[in-house]
């Protein structure tokens, strides 16, 4: 299990992650201001509309080419994946939430961070249940 944990190829479906996960980090940005500063929607359900519309996307993308599931059930495999994505946005809201109302961080400046949180806790979690 170690080995696999230090190998060239977890390290490059890491990067591959990461550049998925840059596009969700558009999108997530993208969704959450729209909501959040056009329809007005209160910024932590804007925060949670973002960020699940990005996991959604990232879940094909990783499929297909991070971790080039063949998986004949897309159905539970996306669950899963969303299960996780799910625990991670709950990671993700009480980070942003700790740092925005406790710490006065600007809000898009905690989301930045909180985003490299949640993705190290999206990558091992999808690596070692959804696409293992």
């Amino acid at each position: 299990m170690m080995s696999d944990f230090l190998s060239k190829s977890f390290y490059l479906k890491f990067l591959k992650f990461g550049v998925v996960g840059f596009s969700g980090l558009l999108i997530d940005f993208g969704v959450t201001y729209l909501f959040k500063e056009v329809f007005k929607v209160q910024k932590y359900l804007a925060n949670a509309i973002g960020f699940m519309m990005a996991a959604s996307s990232n879940y094909f993308f990783n499929r297909i080419w991070t971790f080039k599931s063949t998986n004949p059930n897309i159905a539970f495999e996306y669950s899963e994946f969303i299960v996780i994505s799910l625990i991670g946005l709950g990671i993700n809201t009480l980070i942003l939430w700790l740092l925005v109302s406790k710490y006065k961080l600007n809000f898009y400046l905690a989301k930045v961070f909180v985003i490299a949180v949640v993705t190290i806790w999206n990558f091992l979690a999808n690596a070692f249940f959804t696409f293992s």
